[in-house]
């Protein structure tokens, strides 16, 4: 199909989709799981296509591990779409009501947006979370995956697709452009009389180029330089193992934490602890000068080190002398998803959380939870970095828009 005629489809069906009972919904996502796990060897051969073509490639290990299914990661997809129908329906809910002194009723009802569509890289766990979302708020879906996992989006949209006609749901109301050519992902960006919204997901590359060439509305999310504060009052024991967890569970996703930065007063005590920890796990650490005598075999940090988000084994440190430089550091460099500050005094947690610029902020907690998942919304769309629309992950609720219901007895204005 041409990308006009997969445009068209998806535009057609969403007002099929956008009436749907919330019964039928949870209906077809049950039975989407059921045929995800059922076709598991199918996809997962489809898959260890991608890998291949991706070690040949030269694929950097944590984008690997992105791309990479099996059984388990299989199963979580299924949960996670059951979840997503154990969800509350949000379409129809009352927003807002009032009368207007003219006796006018009014009231704000949550709607779907209409046609989704979702730009994205070497993730095929988007393509069931991305259906699942925008099915269960109303939408169809328009899905452009990268050439890097283009076998296994193909074969997870088939068993979908099988799933939605099984239990008497239009197929189109999810699509998939298979055409991976550069060019098609640009055109796409410009089908804005069919796509109410364009969602990127995936590297900064890729989000630059979604906002600065799309005339489709986009709601950016965004990369995660994720800092971890240690206060000069924090448990060491609370913090040694949030800072593994959130730098070495998955290196390369977009909540891992890339930068350390530690109170001045602890530093003597605290770092010893630390390097020992990130030798351990082998992780690279570049240190600023106040540091770097207490980290066995760190390097010096550049001013670049201290804004990249590495998706990688490899963390910065930053010394500063109290709470408001730390904040000051952050919100210097992060990219407004997640910080976490690791201190047991009440005060300087509060001042932290009030302060730091972030989609989510963490006291005492690994920012490995910035996760559609772990925050009970079932799956994500994505990490929303942008305060417009939406912020942080993005559930059911943040695929909807609203309109006004206005009735009356014959008001006339005057």
């Amino acid at each position: 199909m041409t990308l006009t005629s997969i445009c068209q489809k998806a535009f057609e069906a969403k007002y099929e989709v956008q009436n749907l009972s919330t019964e039928i919904k949870n209906k077809a996502l049950r039975s989407v799981a059921e045929e995800i796990v059922a076709d598991a060897d199918s996809i997962i051969a489809a898959n260890e296509i991608d890998l291949a073509h991706a070690k040949e490639n030269g694929m950097h290990p944590g984008m690997i591990d992105r791309l990479t299914l099996n059984d388990k990661r299989i199963e979580a997809i299924a949960e996670g779409l059951r979840q997503v129908a154990d969800l509350p329906d949000p379409i129809g809910e009352v927003m807002e009501e009032f009368t207007r002194p003219n006796g006018m009723k009014i009231k704000k009802v949550r709607v779907p947006m209409g046609v989704v569509g979702i730009i994205y890289e070497s993730r095929p766990n988007v393509t069931p979370d991305a259906f699942a979302l925008t099915f269960k708020s109303g939408n169809a879906v328009i899905l452009k995956g990268g050439s890097d996992c283009i076998h296994s989006n193909i074969a997870i949209t088939k068993a979908i697709k099988k799933a939605l006609e099984a239990t008497g749901v239009t197929p189109e109301a999810i699509q998939l452009i298979e055409d991976t050519d550069r060019a098609v992902t640009k055109e796409f960006m410009t089908m804005k009389q069919y796509v109410d919204v364009l969602i990127p997901r995936g590297s900064a590359g890729l989000i630059r180029a979604v906002t600065e060439n799309s005339n489709i509305p986009v709601i950016e999310t965004g990369t995660g330089n994720c800092h971890i504060y240690v206060d000069k009052d924090a448990d060491l024991e609370k913090a040694i193992p949030i800072i593994i967890n959130a730098k070495t569970q998955r290196i390369g996703v977009c909540n891992a934490a890339e930068s350390l930065v530690v109170h001045d007063d602890i530093k003597d005590k605290f770092l010893p602890l630390f390097s020992k920890a990130m030798k351990e796990h082998n992780v690279e650490v570049r240190a600023d000068a106040d540091s770097k005598p207490l980290i066995e075999g760190s390097i010096d940090a550049t001013e670049e080190d201290f804004g990249k988000e590495y998706l990688d084994y490899i963390i910065s440190v930053k010394t500063v002398k109290n709470v408001d430089e730390a904040i000051a550091h952050i919100n210097k460099y992060n990219t407004g998803h997640s910080e976490c500050i690791v201190t047991e005094n009440k005060e300087t947690a509060q001042r932290f959380l009030d302060r730091v610029d972030a989609a989510c902020v963490y006291v005492n907690v690994s920012t490995r939870f910035t996760d559609g998942f772990e925050f009970g919304l079932g799956a994500e769309i994505g990490i929303s970095t942008q305060k417009l629309h939406a912020r942080g992950p993005m559930g059911l609720k943040e695929l909807t828009s609203y309109k006004y219901e206005i009735t009356g007895e014959g008001q006339i204005r005057g």
